[in-house]
């Protein structure tokens, strides 16, 4: 079995949500915003051309995410499991639902890109049909993306928890990831489950923006930088 130092494992840890955080925002540009089409475009190949080629990077980039997601699950195992090992299995498994949903949602997005990648469908399934299967892919995607985002923010409320029990975490990190945590929850939860949430959205997410990348990216930093040292000495 591997042997790696909590300092390594933090090290591993913050890097590895780092880059997550860089990717995911790839992710949210590329699929999310670049490939949003109104309800009535028509999905011809001619129009969903430009934005096929973002949603390859898109794609490519939930793919990454989804490396560093069980990367990071296993650097967070061997920096957090002493602290409280029961708890942390509970978010190991959080971890794994919402690997499996992000999953879900690359299969949807694959999807799309064989519709789109091919003029034969088009004109296989007619414009009507075409349409239809497209924007039920998108919408599939959509909701897992929010999903899987959901099952992320439990997960860091369960995290800011671990970081509350921990002796050599700041506990400013437990408000922080805990903000972090409603941010995703109640914004996605609002996706999923209000009709015209769409309307808002872009404020609301705009204005969550900034403790969610403070948080984040602050936790992911600090242990990059600090993460284990003090436990260790």
């Amino acid at each position: 079995m591997i042997s790696i130092s909590q300092r390594d494992a933090a090290l591993f840890a913050g890097f590895s949500i780092s880059i997550m955080a860089v990717h995911a925002g790839f992710a949210y540009a590329f699929l999310l915003q670049g490939f949003n089409l109104p309800d009535k475009t028509a999905l011809t190949t001619d129009n969903t051309r430009p934005p096929l080629t973002s949603f390859r990077f898109g794609t490519f980039d939930l793919l990454i995410i989804l490396i560093w997601a069980v990367l990071v699950a296993w650097a967070l195992h061997v920096s957090l499991k002493q602290v409280d090992e029961p708890l942390f299995s509970a978010t190991v498994w959080l971890r794994i639902s919402y690997t499996l949903c992000l999953e879900t949602a690359l299969l949807s997005s694959n999807a799309i890109v064989l519709l789109l990648n091919d003029a034969k469908y088009l004109s296989g399934y007619g414009e009507s049909l075409f349409n239809a299967l497209v924007t039920l892919f998108l919408n599939k995607f959509h909701y897992n993306w929010s999903l899987v985002l959901v099952i992320f923010g439990c997960h860091l409320y369960v995290l800011s928890y671990l970081v509350f029990k921990s002796d050599y975490i700041p506990k400013k990190f437990v408000f922080l990831l805990i903000i972090v945590s409603l941010c995703y929850i109640i914004n996605n939860w609002a996706n999923l489950l209000l009709p015209n949430y769409e309307k808002y959205k872009t404020t609301i997410e705009i204005f969550l923006s900034v403790p969610m990348i403070v948080g984040e990216m602050g936790f992911g930093l600090w242990l990059l930088f600090k993460g284990g040292i003090e436990h260790e000495d």
